[in-house]
């Protein structure tokens, strides 16, 4: 199984904002720079993510995005389900009448499992969660280059 553009690029763009949350509007072709990521194709996701309520866009010349709640209140379960959709990885796993043999398929009760480990852990984290690991990661970067 493999993520999408989409749903990649939508959680760093998430974690973007994240980071530069309580500071004000981010602008859309900063956080695109940033992520190093086309602003044209990073319009489709924040859309998205502001139409599902995780994401408030500010018009103005000082507008921008911002989170439309805090970071710690937001999981990447969230954020994934808005751009992935459900992260089975087969069909049957979501809607067993697609397959006469679900109720005997053992594949499908181990993707069945896949499924639910990957939403655990999906569940499990929060933005807030995300940029103490951007700091940590930072911050042991900045001491590997302090040697």
């Amino acid at each position: 199984m493999r993520l999408s553009t989409k749903g990649r690029y939508g959680a760093r763009a998430m974690l973007d904002l994240a980071l530069n949350s309580g500071k004000g509007p981010v602008l859309l072709r900063d956080i695109a720079k940033r992520q190093e990521v086309s602003e044209k194709y990073l319009e489709h996701s924040i859309t998205t993510l502001r139409k599902a309520g995780l994401v408030r866009s500010i018009r103005g010349a000082r507008g921008g995005y911002v989170l439309a709640k805090l970071p710690s209140q937001i999981r990447l379960s969230e954020i994934m389900e808005v751009l992935e959709g459900s992260m089975a990885p087969v069909e049957c796993v979501d809607d067993p009448q697609v397959c006469q043999r679900a109720q005997l398929c053992v594949t499908r009760d181990i993707w069945a499992e896949m499924k639910e480990a990957i939403d655990n852990i999906l569940e499990s984290i929060t933005l807030q969660d995300m940029v103490e690991r951007q700091n940590r990661k930072k911050n042991s970067k900045a001491i590997v280059y302090n040697i």
